[in-house]
């Protein structure tokens, strides 16, 4: 009897001890992920009506250092070097296959994993000219899927705006935050 409860008391140590352990090594393992919160002003037409000019977003800079992102989240990219940053949905993530399929009247529909990409109106992207050349070029170079942390941003114009159409295909070190409306 003396030895079972000598057993459970050591049990009982090992088990604290470990979750002890455990617990020290999981806060050295997780990386703080602090979330600056401000709000701003839309500035541009390039999300409306899904987002309209004027409207007030919650930016959460540094988000995703410790997150997912997600398709059809609206974020916050950094645009070349400019100090306010652009709105944009995350039309595809990494893996997802692209096509630019050819219409009869010489645009180009977008498709991502097989279905026809839409806008928030459920409007097909379309894509002619230096947008088509752009996003082509990332088709062909990626043999169609998009790279890890790579990502497809749009705007809700379905003929291009200063997205992925006029800026290709973004890295997710570009990506400052997530925006929430």
């Amino acid at each position: 009897m003396k030895i079972k409860r000598k057993q459970k008391i050591l049990i009982a140590a090992g088990s604290c001890l470990s979750l002890i352990i455990l617990g020290f090594l999981g806060l050295k393992l997780i990386p703080s992920c602090p979330v600056l919160k401000e709000i701003r002003t839309v500035r541009g037409n390039s999300l409306e009506p899904l987002v309209p000019s004027g409207a007030q977003i919650k930016a959460l800079f540094g988000y995703y250092d410790c997150r997912e992102i997600k398709r059809n989240d609206l974020v916050l990219y950094r645009y070349s070097g400019d100090e306010v940053p652009l709105l944009k949905k995350v039309t595809a993530i990494p893996r997802d296959s692209f096509q630019l399929v050819s219409r009869d009247n010489g645009g180009y529909y977008l498709y991502i994993n097989g279905k026809i990409a839409t806008n928030s109106q459920r409007a097909p992207y379309e894509f002619s000219g230096k947008q088509y050349q752009m996003l082509s070029l990332y088709e062909k170079d990626y043999k169609q899927v998009i790279p890890v942390n790579t990502y497809l941003l749009l705007g809700n114009r379905v003929n291009g705006s200063v997205d992925s159409s006029a800026f290709g295909l973004v890295d997710k070190t570009n990506i400052l935050g997530k925006a929430v409306f």
